[in-house]
């Protein structure tokens, strides 16, 4: 499926091809602080199916609950998160889905990281994965 989308201040855009079975929800505690909510709505998306249209990213490292570095991209002028990675340019991206034109048409098929979930959450998916147990977006 083709999707694209902005940031908030619109000097990022974007295209991807995605599967919409690769459409979910992470409850990490990571993904709670960086967006501000319970949990992000994402989807995994091949690297060479990402692209930037317009503007430049700012990253930011962090290493996550797996213990593994993560690349957190962002734009610099909004701060609107973009995509997680890891640092070696390598594996599939997190693309954040709420700047997503299309984001009405796609349903979240699984959830990670549900033992940081809110006790309060409750988001109707096809699985829920409760241990992650050192899971990364590999």
């Amino acid at each position: 499926m083709e999707i694209n989308g902005a940031c908030l201040c619109g000097d990022i855009s974007w295209e991807a091809t995605i599967d919409p079975a690769q459409v979910g929800i992470c409850h990490c505690t990571d993904c709670q602080t960086v967006g501000g909510s319970a949990f992000q709505f994402t989807t995994r998306v091949a690297r060479e199916n990402f692209e930037i249209l317009t503007g430049e990213l700012t990253a930011y490292i962090k290493t996550a609950e797996s213990g593994n570095p993560r690349t957190m991209s962002f734009c610099g002028r909004c701060a609107t998160m973009i995509h997680t990675g890891n640092t070696d340019d390598t594996g599939l991206l997190s693309l954040r889905l709420g700047g997503c034109e299309q984001k009405h048409e796609l349903t979240p098929q699984f959830q990670i990281w549900c033992q940081s979930s809110m006790k309060w959450t409750s988001v109707e998916s096809g699985i829920k994965l409760e241990d992650q147990g050192g899971f990364s977006a590999r």
